[in-house]
């Protein structure tokens, strides 16, 4: 076991380990930490606690020092120069012509780097931009191209369900979505309808997914074949939520389809949920992952 902190560097930002050094801090405190970036200033949002030696990446670094008010004071200084430092390099941009989008600027805590988030349709040759602007910021540059997703989640904005973004609210990581998660909460699969402004797959489908997994177990799905009080049939409509089905008895194929409850059936063959090869190339552009290069 060892005693940890856990701070954040952007508001909805992953959290990192740190070692307290015998310092006992408090959720919201500021802190001065070692990072693989360069000296930070971090928010505790994990207090004090013990987790187990596997969690952690090792070496761990300690906190350097509780941040006082001149380091704050630098902090809101790179705030106002991050603003410039964005002016100053969408002007270079075009002035060198490249295809590309500035997302972000970020300074490091001492000055002592000046990360530059982009999109680009494709890679771009940026060499004599960052000879630019290291001549005009005099530090080093460093040019760093990321996905749709962390440009969501970057800049914010609404969702289709008229709520913030949840990767600019709450979501630290991006967690795996997939085409079979819509398929199986029985979502339409139309790009229009299950991906975000992103242009990829909604975040949010992955939150009731272990529910939907749960009830697809116990409920039989569309083309089962089930045994009723009125016969064998087959399953041509199922409310995973409710448990209500809709089944065509082999008896009366012809009559319109009865309905029982999942619990008043007995299950004799389930189909598999497939993705049918033309619906997988028309949802191929917002399935394809945009990790951050």
């Amino acid at each position: 076991m060892a005693e940890v902190v856990g701070v954040r560097f952007k508001v909805v930002g992953k959290i990192y380990y740190f070692d307290p050094n015998g310092a006992r801090l408090k959720k919201g405190d500021y802190v001065i930490v070692e990072t693989a970036r360069g000296i930070e200033c971090g928010e505790i949002a994990m207090e004090n606690r013990d987790i187990d030696d596997e969690e952690i990446v090792k070496p761990l670094k300690s906190i350097i020092r509780q941040a006082t008010p001149e380091d704050l004071k630098i902090v809101e200084e790179n705030t106002e120069k991050e603003k410039r430092a964005f002016q100053i390099c969408e002007e270079r941009i075009r002035m060198h012509g490249l295809e590309m989008k500035l997302i972000d600027v970020e300074y490091t805590f001492d000055s002592s780097k000046i990360l530059f988030f982009y999109t680009a349709p494709t890679r771009v040759d940026f060499r004599e931009l960052v000879k630019d602007l290291a001549s005009v910021f005099r530090t080093r540059i460093e040019l760093r191209q990321i996905g749709v997703r962390d440009e969501a989640k970057m800049l914010g904005g609404i969702g289709i369900c008229g709520r913030p973004f949840c990767c600019n609210q709450f979501l630290s990581d991006f967690q795996p979505v997939s085409i079979k998660m819509a398929k199986e909460q029985g979502l339409s699969l139309n790009p229009v309808k299950i991906s975000g402004s992103c242009g990829r797959l909604m975040c949010c489908l992955k939150y009731e997914q272990d529910a939907y997994e749960h009830l697809a177990r116990h409920t039989p799905k569309v083309g089962a074949i089930v045994e009723t009080a009125d016969g064998r049939g087959e399953v041509v409509e199922s409310n995973l939520l409710t448990g209500v089905l809709k089944v065509i008895l082999d008896s009366k194929r012809e009559a319109a389809p009865q309905t029982y409850h999942c619990n008043d059936v007995k299950l004799i063959k389930n189909p598999r949920i497939k993705i049918e090869k033309e619906e997988l190339e028309a949802l191929k552009e917002i399935a394809e992952s945009d990790d951050s290069i």
